[in-house]
Parts: structure tokens; sequence; C-alpha cells
């Protein structure tokens, strides 16, 4: 029997990556922007399916497990590729952990508060549970994560088309835009914060080796679950900011469940903290996947070291697997203080400019590789282009610290480059070469 996944595991996968709790999270960081929310979101959308675009394309040229680092290394050759790789796998598994922790912490209402230590031993069992998962394997990865995106698409269908019909205009907030900046300046911080929403777009292409035709299968899973996502996101926020008055919205710590309560009282809020829970957790089983991916296919061009190629009888990474599972407990342990929290979703904050700054090599990457070919296909030239200015647009409009502490993770890996360079020689490689 074929442990190779199909269409609908990979189109889960792109999708179980983009949707977590950014989208219970955003409507009330969004709600003082007023329609400018929501334009945020059509920005933010648009450029997402660029990168898709972007990706499916680089997928369909360099079908090989790992990602973004293959199309990096293909086009600039091993150093590029080895910092794009480890920078991909570094922020793949810290940005876990703000999604275990919303993924215990959605499910508080139901199971009650708890002493810290009972949060933290919570935590742990979630994230070893997840571990167990990928360790049978992609194919047993994949089909949880369908089974939880199918479990978690139809209420966040469901109750954003019935928040409609409680939808009042005179909620949505009325902004000045002279006083908070201008319009650019807050077009350029909605589409910071959507963008947040759309991280993980390219995950679909880390398990390639791993993928029933993957040159075909992933390129359409990754633009189809983008575009899917962008609506989700969409009728999501129209449809909460319109239930609840601006006021509320914003200052609320639960918008999707007060907007429950608001329209239909009881203890509804209960069902949407599971939801929530059922939410975070897809996201986690995804992104597990593609960081065991992610490393395997770094170390066997060899990169990395070679003990993260191992594999097991199912074909899972288990030493990628269980040293992000090993990098992320004592970071849960931090988030037990409310201060340290804070902190570290900081840091995820600061994981969104790695990934653009991933995002920009690979369009980069892609574009070179469409000039060394000599490619005279416009399109693909266009939206290549467009997915770099957006990029770059994004980037541009970000404070220096940000960037700056940002580029903290890229730099980690130099200790690890160095000896990868004395032991496989990599100097001795002219740009643009593989190992």
């Amino acid at each position: 029997m074929s442990r190779k996944i199909g269409f609908w595991s990979v189109f889960a996968l792109v999708t179980g990556s983009q949707i977590g709790s950014g989208v219970f999270m955003l409507p009330s960081s969004l709600a003082p922007y007023g329609a400018f929310g929501l334009a945020g979101w059509i920005l933010s959308g648009l450029g997402a399916v660029m990168l898709a675009l972007v990706f499916a394309q680089l997928c369909a040229r360099l079908p090989r497990t790992g990602g973004p680092h293959v199309y990096v290394q293909e086009a600039f050759g091993p150093t590029m590729g080895f910092f794009t790789g480890w920078t991909y796998w570094i922020i793949s598994w810290v940005s876990s952990i703000a999604v275990i922790t919303a993924s215990i912490g959605y499910l508080t209402p139901i199971i009650g508060e708890h002493s810290l230590f009972t949060h933290f031993a919570l935590e742990v069992g979630l994230l070893f549970i997840i571990t167990w998962i990928n360790l049978k394997g992609v194919k047993a990865a994949g089909n949880a994560e369908f089974f939880l995106s199918a479990l978690k698409m139809i209420p966040l269908l469901v109750l954003p088309i019935v928040a409609l019909f409680f939808f009042k205009s005179s909620h949505i907030a009325t902004v000045t835009p002279s006083a908070m900046g201008g319009t650019s300046h807050i077009l350029s911080h909605v589409t910071l914060l959507t963008l947040w929403g759309f991280v993980g777009l390219e995950s679909g292409t880390t398990p390639a080796g791993a993928v029933q035709n993957p040159s075909k299968t992933i390129p359409r899973a990754v633009i189809l679950g983008t575009l899917c996502v962008a609506g989700l996101y969409f009728i999501n926020s129209i449809g909460i900011m319109g239930a609840l008055p601006a006021s509320v919205l914003m200052n609320s710590k639960a918008p999707f469940a007060d907007a429950t309560q608001a329209m239909f009282g009881g203890n509804w809020h209960l069902i949407i903290s599971l939801i929530a829970a059922i939410v975070c957790i897809g996201t986690l089983n995804a992104w597990m996947l593609a960081s065991g991916q992610i490393a395997l296919g770094v170390a066997q061009d060899d990169l990395m070291p070679a003990f993260f190629a191992r594999t097991n009888k199912q074909g899972a990474p288990y030493c990628a697997l269980l040293v992000s599972c090993a990098g992320i407990v004592p970071l849960l342990f931090l988030t037990l203080n409310e201060n340290i929290a804070q902190q570290i979703n900081t840091i995820i904050d600061f994981s969104v400019i790695c990934f653009l700054f991933v995002y920009v090599i690979c369009c980069g990457s892609l574009l070179k590789l469409l000039a060394k070919q000599q490619s005279k296909d416009w399109k693909i030239w266009l939206y290549s282009l467009c997915a770099l200015s957006f990029c770059a647009w994004v980037i541009s409009a970000t404070p220096l610290k940000t960037i700056a502490v940002a580029s903290l993770f890229v730099l980690s890996g130099i200790p690890i480059y160095f000896m990868q360079r004395r032991k496989f020689n990599l100097e001795a490689l002219p740009v643009g070469d593989t190992v």
C-alpha cells in the first residue's frame, strides 16, 4: 500500500497551516480600522494568492521534499539554500508555541481553570500526541489533517453566514484616515496584521517526495487552498464585525464567543471554544508535519547534520520531529509566566517577517530560473514580480527594530552552517550548483 498522500491531504495541509488562532483573534485587532480592516484582508489575500502561484510554479519545476530551500539552492547555491532552510525550519516550530498555548487556552471554559503545572502538562500532552501522530508517517498526519480541516471548516462557514443576518452597518467603525497616520499607513498596518493569517501557504510544498504526482497535485492544492482560506477569512471578518459594535469588538478577548453570545445567548460560547481548539490543533498538526519535512529535505541535500534525514519504518523523519518537539517544551514552560508569554508572542510576531524573508528569496529564485531558461511566459513574470513587490512593501512598512530582531532567527544558523561547510566543502561549489 502506498504511503504517499493525495490532493485532499495536501489541500488540508495548506488550509490547516493557514487557518489557526488568527481567525479568532484578528477581528478584535481590526475593529478600530473599520472598513480598512476588510481592505487589509483583500490586500493580504491578493498577495497570498500571488505567492501561492509562485510556490506552485516552483514546486512544479522542482518537486522535491523540503520546500523553499530546494528552490533557493537551485537558483542561488547551497549557502543561500542552507540559511533559507534553517530559517524556515526554526520558525516552523517556534511559531507552534502560540498555537499550543491557544489550543489549551480555548479549552479552559470546558475543562475549567487549573494550576499552572496542570496547564503546562496539558500543553505538553497535546504536543506529544501530535508528535506521535506525525511519527506514524506523512500519510497518517495527512489523514489527521484532512479530518481536522473538515471538522473545522463547516462551523467556520456556518457562524459568519448566520452572523450576516444580524449585520448592522452602524457596527463598523468610522475611521478618519488623517487621524491615524493617513490611508497608506493604515493599509500597510492592517495588511501586516492580516498577513499572519496566510503564513503557511507554502507548507504544502514541503512533503513533495511523499505526494502522489507532486508536480501537479501540490500546485493545485496550494492555489485552491489559499483561495478558500482568503474567502473564509473575509466572510468571517465581515460577519463578526457587523454582528458586534466596534466599541465592544475591539475590547473583546474572544470575539467569536462574544458574537455567538450576542446572537444566540445561553452557553453556545462553549461550542465556539471547542471549535477554536480544533482549529488550533489542526494548525499544530500541519506545522509539525511541515517541520519534519523541512529538516528532512535540508538534511538530504547535505545542508544540515545527517541525523535529521533519518526516518523510521513509516518514513517519518523521527529525529527532526523529536528535536522540534524537544525545542518546543522548554519554551512552553516559559509561557507559564504571563510576562514571558507576552515576550514569546512578540517573538512569534517577529517570525512573520522571517516568513517574508523566505518568500522574498523564493520569488527571486523563480525570477532567476525564468531568466536562466529565457522564459517568455509573461503571466509567470507578472505574478512573480507582483508577489515580490508585495513582500517588499510589507517589509518596508515594518519597524527596523522588528526586522533586526527577526534577522536573529537567520543568523542563529551560522554555527551549523560553518560545521556543514567544512564537512562537505560547500565553499568549493560555484554559485548555482547544488550539493
